[in-house]
């Protein structure tokens, strides 16, 4: 493992996911999982999200599309509310994936993706529609 790539992966990690969340997942890393923990940060981050080819915001897109249209729930939550946060990601532009994710991989998986992000993004979608209305 390169532990250059792995210091920039954390890097990377943190500015997407936040402190916080990789605070949390690196305090409950223990010796079954330590090493994927590590392998994810080096990998995932380190390799492709530190690449320059697309924005964070554009990888965010990317990302938030194949959780959706994979089914992976608690990671897509996760990445909705990171993309908002930290990606310049807006309401606007999880919308128009989540439609694509309806067309290209079904109204099912896109439901239920809608579903998350309202729960996960809902103090962000009540200011947006209280803006509207003014």
């Amino acid at each position: 493992m390169s532990e250059t790539r792995y210091r920039a992966g954390m890097k990377v990690r943190r500015a997407v996911l936040g402190d916080a969340h990789v605070n949390k997942a690196t305090a409950r890393a223990t010796s079954l999982d330590r090493d994927f923990q590590r392998y994810i940060a080096e990998a995932a981050w380190g390799s492709v999200w530190s690449r320059e080819g697309l924005s964070r915001r554009e990888r965010s897109l990317i990302t938030i599309a194949m959780l959706a249209g994979l089914g992976h729930e608690e990671e897509l939550a996760m990445h909705l509310r990171a993309a908002i946060d930290n990606t310049g990601t807006s309401l606007d532009d999880i919308r128009e994936v989540l439609l694509q994710v309806g067309v290209y991989c079904g109204v099912p998986h896109a439901n239920t993706a809608f579903k998350i992000a309202k729960e996960v993004l809902g103090q962000e979608i009540r200011r947006a529609e209280t803006t509207e209305t003014a």
